[in-house]
């Protein structure tokens, strides 16, 4: 990844064929930017986020995940219309 804290990906396409390449090869090492945040901290935040989906469907009645799907299946259907 470049060097820094808050440094991104490279927008200009050949750049960032060449940091891809480097990071296969092995020269740079990719690691994610998590700027001035605890790592650690980010991996607590994101095992609690992953559990959060299937706690809320445990609570919500069959009827009710009925309805969201069925929303869901309509906006799916509706997109695919638009296209």
């Amino acid at each position: 990844m470049p060097e820094g804290p808050h440094k991104k990906r490279p927008r200009d396409a050949s750049q960032l064929a060449k940091l891809i390449v480097d990071i296969a090869s092995g020269e740079v090492e990719d690691k994610p930017d998590y700027g001035e945040k605890n790592p650690e901290a980010v991996g607590l935040g994101r095992s609690g986020g992953l559990k959060g989906g299937r706690a809320r469907s445990e609570k919500l009645s069959a009827e009710r995940r009925s309805e969201i799907a069925s929303l869901a299946a309509r906006a799916r259907w509706r997109k695919k219309s638009d296209s």
